[in-house]
């Protein structure tokens, strides 16, 4: 554990900074993940660390490259390119949180819906499924999400039929096509 404490002990503190609202927790499957509650939390210790007068070794991922840049997740695409769609789709206006309908829960615009339309994703259909629409899945190797449900689901098959990304037959890796690279900044204006 980075901060080599035992479990039990960081869920105790865990616990004790969410009662005192500093942290916020979210529940993904049997896995907690912890966040700080806000951009003030982040200030308040970055200026304590200031203060400290001590540095840390920072994060450094060991996950394999190949994982981090691409991989399923269940039936969706997780990491670095997961993240970029993800997070373009926000910026473009298409995909737009929805918390009336849920904690990290997503719905597309009217734009979006076009948009993946052009590229053959059938928004309504994957509507239809007797499932989530779209959330937020919380990418491991990122440590930012990344669009699960059935808007995930169907673009990872969508991106499979069209070649863009390509399984490893040995791992949940995926390999993203030169072709792929392309055809994700021609349609959608991501530039991987």
């Amino acid at each position: 554990m980075l901060a080599d404490v035992t479990p039990s002990t960081a869920s105790v503190h865990l616990g004790r900074l969410k009662d005192e609202k500093l942290v916020r927790v979210s529940a993904q499957g049997r896995h907690k993940y912890y966040s700080l509650e806000g951009r003030s939390v982040a200030r308040v210790l970055e200026e304590l660390s200031v203060l400290a007068g001590g540095s840390s070794k920072g994060f450094e991922p060991n996950t394999p490259e190949s994982l981090r840049r691409a991989r399923t997740c269940y039936d969706h695409i997780a990491g670095a390119l997961a993240v970029a769609i993800h997070d373009h789709l926000h910026q473009e206006g298409w995909l737009f949180s929805n918390p009336q309908i849920g904690p990290n829960t997503y719905e597309m615009t009217g734009e979006g819906t076009k948009k993946l339309a052009s590229i053959g994703i059938d928004v309504d259909e994957a509507r239809a499924l007797r499932r989530r629409f779209a959330y937020g899945c919380l990418d491991w190797s990122e440590r930012r999400p990344h669009i699960a449900g059935a808007l995930g689901a169907v673009l990872l098959k969508h991106s499979l039929e069209k070649k863009w990304v390509v399984r490893d037959l040995n791992s949940r890796a995926l390999s993203i096509t030169k072709f792929g690279e392309r055809e994700i900044h021609q349609r959608l204006g991501l530039k991987l």
